[in-house]
């Protein structure tokens, strides 16, 4: 029997478009994303299979180890694993906010942080607009070389250079700052892990900036030497404003870790003398978790290290996206 509908009763004759209506059905989810999807896929496939690796990587060594993170949360037995241990909640971490040592390691930690990524930042910027200005390719090459290879030494290698320089009376620099090195000085500790990062990393660091300056048109160069352009002006209206959203991205990623002290160069540095300047987050946490078998409160530090870049990276996100409508996210 055909279904008749109300408007038929009424006694109007259902046009084209009712028909159309009710032969197909509104679907709330439509299948056009399945099927794009499907098209990509079909597409790029090659690509993906290509990154397995990488995203099999990133998952072994970043996300799956996370399941440990339940320990500062709970009394970490061994023999009962990381989940067997009783839940003590934020206990660990009132612990460590409570400590003697809190204050110490955090401002350490900012004082070192903040110095190398001001520096770290500023540094290759200027260098990448100075070799720019050079005109010989081979001096260009050659500058660009010598001046990132020191980021290739190791980092027991660097420590000990500066140990050798700064030993008294006998060092390249030591000798002009009395009986004592600088590295037991409290004081000097900052500035001589700040200036050695810059010395080690500069060059490296400098190679995304020439990369970008690489893309811009040589024409612009032109039309502002002939509108009477200096060198300073070239780097002051083409230069900088080409490299900026590079700098805007790179300095967002930089202050996700603004509490990521490298340990090994503090470790290696610290000694008996500048360890009230030197004791860093990393630091107390390898002392407290490893040398003192304190797992659980060891993990809680490092949470909470992790947690405040976390807030720190979202920040600068969020003040560069208003500012300069660039972003990472």
């Amino acid at each position: 029997m055909s279904q008749i509908t109300a408007r038929e009763v009424a006694g109007d004759s259902p046009s084209a478009t009712d028909s159309v209506e009710r032969a197909v059905p509104s679907d709330p989810h439509p299948k056009g994303a399945m099927a794009k999807l499907r098209r990509h896929l079909g597409l790029y496939w090659e690509l993906w299979v290509l990154t397995i690796p990488a995203m099999g990587f990133i998952a072994l060594f970043a996300y799956v180890p996370m399941w440990g993170i339940q320990l500062a949360f709970r009394n970490f037995e061994p023999k009962k694993g990381l989940t067997g241990g009783a839940w003590v909640g934020m206990r660990y971490f009132t612990q460590f906010f409570h400590s003697p040592m809190f204050m110490e390691t955090v401002v350490n930690t900012f004082r070192i942080s903040l110095g190398t990524l001001v520096l770290g930042f500023v540094f290759p910027i200027i260098l990448a607009l100075l070799i720019n200005q050079i005109g010989s390719t081979k001096v260009k090459s050659f500058v660009q070389t010598v001046t990132y290879m020191p980021h290739f030494i190791s980092m027991v290698v660097v420590v000990s250079l500066l140990n050798i320089f700064l030993t008294p009376k006998s060092g390249l620099l030591g000798r002009f700052f009395g009986d004592s090195s600088l590295l037991d000085d409290p004081n000097a500790f900052a500035p001589i892990y700040w200036i050695s990062e810059v010395w080690q990393h500069v060059g490296w660091n400098a190679i995304i900036y020439l990369a970008a300056l690489s893309a811009v048109d040589v024409s612009l160069y032109e039309a502002a030497k002939m509108d009477g352009a200096g060198r300073l002006q070239l780097i002051r209206y083409v230069d900088l404003p080409t490299i900026m959203p590079t700098c805007v991205i790179l300095l967002i990623m930089n202050m996700g870790s603004v509490l990521s002290v490298g340990f090994e160069k503090v470790f290696l540095m610290q000694n008996a003398m500048n360890l009230s300047a030197s004791e860093v987050i990393s630091t107390y946490t390898y002392r407290m978790g490893l040398l003192g078998y304190q797992y659980s409160y060891g993990t809680a530090i490092g949470l909470f290290n992790t947690l405040v870049n976390f807030v720190f990276l979202l920040i600068a996100n969020f003040i560069a996206n208003r500012v300069s409508e660039t972003s990472i996210f």
